[in-house]
């Protein structure tokens, strides 16, 4: 072998081991059955989970957040609230949307722990509102969570109330306080009849069941009512809901909610909007009822003092005469009460101050601050403070629903609000220094004209003071009560900044999901791509020959010829099937053997050798039939059988095996007495005998040598079947002895792994002049996808039947076996 030949032939076994895309290919159109079956078995699943899925929908609502100033709210309003603008609201709406205070306020108002269900195809339905009765539920009992409630009506008027118990103790929850208890059930089937509007008191149900207005109920009809944990139908409601600002406009809050069921979005939606609306009015309206609470609080203790001076002066009269004072003291006494007025006006901040102070150092609840324009505070800068220290307050309040203590929002949020205390402490004690030197410039004031009235005599000293007591008080509870009247107009008129723009309504919305068309892609997808992928791993992991290709791609050894399938008796087919396609491809090896041996002019007959990798391949079938190709074409042809571990080739000519090769090359017989004559013309056999301890060591010696040379002057042509070369060395030795070797390859029966060792053994030498038949060759497009070759074709369909090996097995199991075989 030239070194361009070693070279090829390693290029070849590198190559093997690279991915075979067109065999795959094949492999995938041979199988095309079982892709359509898995593409019809993935719709089928996919159209039974499409018809059991329920049908998704999704609504909407678009709500209005605006800064709605109250309309009583002017210039001339003398108390002042700061409402802060819708900057910064619409996030906190959002975030409102999610907390569990809110959407307990919403499951509790719509009560959506409580199912109103009937038995589907599929499932229970959930009917809700198209339900012909409604439950009124004794919320300070428990009632059974998670197992559905019979209800069969027997009449109008009557019905049953109806389950079964598999055990003594379940789980009842009270949702007045939502703490979930046990209670002792009967064990089994429970059956009991109410009339409509009976308290039903069971252990585990507490109702009264009420009929819709105008409902006609057929008997016989059955429904089923179920209650839910209530902490868990919050805890879904909490993430049901979506919110986000409006493309439009940021001030409008696009909400959108996902369901089975239409009519609960709708009204879930509808709902939610309207208790946020609610509680934004209540949050609105704090600080004008902190303010009312103040107010009246300081209007008591002025009714109070008004009552006591009025008594002092009734008694005062009757106790005096009447008498006049003249106008000059008269004008005095005016300008002291105009100083008194101004005196309890300035003694009012100082008060409301000094208890601002107290509250800020001394609470941590800053949501219930008066407003300072209750007491005439009008600096913008403890206004602004007083605002913006109410609003932290209630922010941290409002966070409290959804964030948990010691979180960093807490922080942060406890951080701004006493900067903004620290803040306003120093702006107190600044004010009210301001204010007490104020109250002493009055005090000065009020002492001189009392100097002037001390010179009138005591009994109207006494009269024009308790009038003057008397006038501070009247005026000071009217305009307390003013200012009340004021504050509770403007709380009244006060208007949520949260508003419906467009109310979720059902309109027939086609529903969003499932995607069965989606779902039908993916079954398609999976039906084709798992059997696909299974091909693949049973290709990768497949390590048989199953075409010409195949061999074509794993070693440079050339192909003599293809040897197709054929059922028959016995391997004598070339003999008695002489016109077979069979038949016709032994033929055609017999010619490309005479045209390699022209190749290599050789004197006397020449030799053949046929061998395989492992038994069962079909060497001895070949064997045969090339011996009788050869034989009936008039060359003298000699049949050796050289296997001597597991000699076959006696049976077809009815030969035995108690004599043959071995008795000759151990010097027990002649070789004329071991040469057997058969029935087709030119052709010898010899068998191999019995089989011996040691054949290797038999076959190495001379004699085989010594009987090869001699037939050689007396054959044309020495067909030498041989052990199988995968498995024993006795082949390697004969393989000297021969002009030509054929090993046979058979289709889906030889190992990839062999082809590679046939190729270590030509490269080293060990094999030459060797060529590959292809046995149990089919000719078809999508298994075999080469169709002939120049140096022999192979023909013939159906099954030979492996007459070369072992009989078949005919009993019902055997042919059971090789029924599962094939398939």
């Amino acid at each position: 072998m030239s070194y361009n030949e070693f070279e090829d032939l390693d290029h070849v076994e590198s190559k093997g081991m690279t991915f075979d895309f067109k065999g795959f290919l094949f492999k995938v159109l041979h199988l095309w059955k079982f892709i359509l079956l898995s593409i019809g078995i993935a719709m089928i699943v996919a159209y039974s989970i499409n018809i059991r899925k329920q049908n998704i929908y999704r609504l909407g609502a678009l709500v209005s957040v605006e800064n709605d100033q109250n309309p009583f709210f002017t210039a001339n309003t003398s108390i002042s609230f700061n409402w802060g603008g819708v900057s910064g609201k619409v996030g906190k709406i959002i975030t409102s949307l999610n907390t569990r205070a809110h959407n307990e306020l919403v499951v509790d108002s719509l009560q959506f722990y409580l199912s109103y269900l009937v038995q589907g195809k599929y499932r229970m339905e959930d009917i809700y509102r198209k339900a012909p009765f409604y439950i009124v539920l004794d919320k300070t009992q428990g009632q059974i969570l998670g197992k559905p409630i019979g209800i069969r009506f027997v009449n109008d008027s009557i019905y049953e109330v109806f389950t079964t118990f598999e055990r003594e103790r379940v789980n009842v929850q009270h949702y007045s306080d939502k703490s979930i208890q046990q209670a002792t059930v009967p064990l089994g089937t429970f059956n009991q009849q109410y009339h409509v509007g009976e308290p039903v008191n069971l252990s585990f149900l507490h109702v009264v069941l009420l009929k819709r207005p105008g409902v006609t109920i057929k008997p016989g009809t059955e429904y089923f009512i179920q209650f839910a944990n209530y902490d868990g139908v919050v805890y879904q409601y909490s993430r049901a809901v979506s919110a986000s600002p409006s493309k439009q406009s940021s001030a409008v809050l696009s909400l959108g909610m996902s369901g089975t069921n239409k009519a609960k979005i709708v009204d879930y939606l509808n709902t939610t909007v309207a208790i946020l609306s609610q509680t934004e009015l209540a949050r609105k309206n704090q600080y004008a009822t902190n303010t009312i609470k103040f107010i009246d609080s300081t209007l008591n203790a002025v009714n109070v003092d008004l009552k006591e001076v009025s008594d002092e002066m009734d008694a005062f009269r009757t106790q005096n005469k009447v008498f006049d004072v003249d106008v000059e003291m008269q004008e005095v006494s005016a300008k002291l009460k105009g100083l008194d007025r101004e005196k309890d006006v300035v003694n009012d901040k100082l008060r409301y101050l000094d208890l601002l102070e107290t509250y800020l150092r001394t609470k941590t609840d800053y949501t219930d601050i008066a407003a300072p324009s209750s007491v005439g505070i009008d600096e913008n800068n403890i206004l602004t403070s007083v605002a913006k220290i109410t609003n932290l307050a209630i922010e941290r309040q409002n966070l409290e629903a959804t964030t948990k203590e010691g979180s960093s929002l807490f922080k942060e949020l406890d951080s701004r609000i006493d900067a903004e205390k620290n803040v306003l402490i120093e702006i107190i004690s600044g004010t009210k220094k301001n204010i007490t030197i104020q109250l002493n410039t009055l005090n000065a004031q009020i002492q001189k004209l009392e100097a002037k009235l001390s010179e009138l005599p005591e009994d109207q000293q006494q009269f024009l003071r308790i009038q003057r007591k008397l006038d501070l008080s009247q005026e000071a509870y009217d305009l307390y009560l003013a200012k009340r009247s004021e504050a509770a107009i403007v709380k009244a008129a006060n208007v949520s900044d949260i508003s419906m723009i467009d109310e979720a309504k059902d309109i027939g919305n086609p529903p969003i999901g499932p995607n069965k068309s989606l779902n039908y892609m993916m079954a398609l997808m999976v039906g084709f791509f798992a059997p696909l992928g299974l091909i693949f791993v049973i290709f990768l992991l497949d390590t048989t020959i199953h075409g010409s290709d195949e061999v074509e791609r794993l070693s440079t050894i050339p192909i003599i010829g293809l040897v197709g399938k054929y059922r028959y008796k016995n391997n004598l087919v070339v003999f008695e099937k002489s016109k077979s396609a069979v038949s016709e491809s032994f033929r055609s090896i017999r010619s490309s053997l005479q045209f390699f041996y022209k190749q290599t002019p050789k004197q006397g007959g020449r030799t053949v050798m046929v061998t395989s990798s492992v038994s069962g391949e079909g060497k001895t079938f070949c064997s045969i039939n090339i011996a009788t190709a050869y034989a009936l074409s008039g060359k003298k042809t000699i049949l050796l059988g050289l296997d001597l571990r597991k000699p076959k080739i006696f049976n077809d000519f009815n030969l035995d095996n108690e004599h043959g090769l071995v008795n000759y090359l151990i010097g027990e017989a002649s070789f004329e007495s071991v040469l057997s004559k058969t029935h087709i013309a030119n052709l010898d056999v010899v068998t191999s005998g019995p089989i011996p301890p040691n054949p290797s060591e038999l076959l190495m010696r001379g004699k085989l040598d010594e009987l090869i040379s001699s037939l050689r002057q007396t054959y044309d042509i020495i067909v030498l079947d041989t052990p199988p070369v995968g498995l024993v060395t006795d082949a390697l030795e004969i393989a000297n002895f021969a002009d030509a070797i054929l090993f046979v390859v058979r289709l889906d029966y030889t190992k990839k792994g062999m082809l590679q060792l046939v190729n270590s053994k030509y490269r080293k030498g060990e094999l030459q002049n060797i060529s590959f038949i292809l046995n149990f060759y089919k000719h078809k497009t999508n298994q075999n996808y080469g169709y002939g070759y120049g140096y022999g074709y192979g023909y013939g369909y159906g099954v030979y039947g492996e007459a070369y090996h072992e009989r078949e097995d005919t009993s019902v199991v055997g042919i059971v076996k090789r029924f599962f075989k094939r398939l």
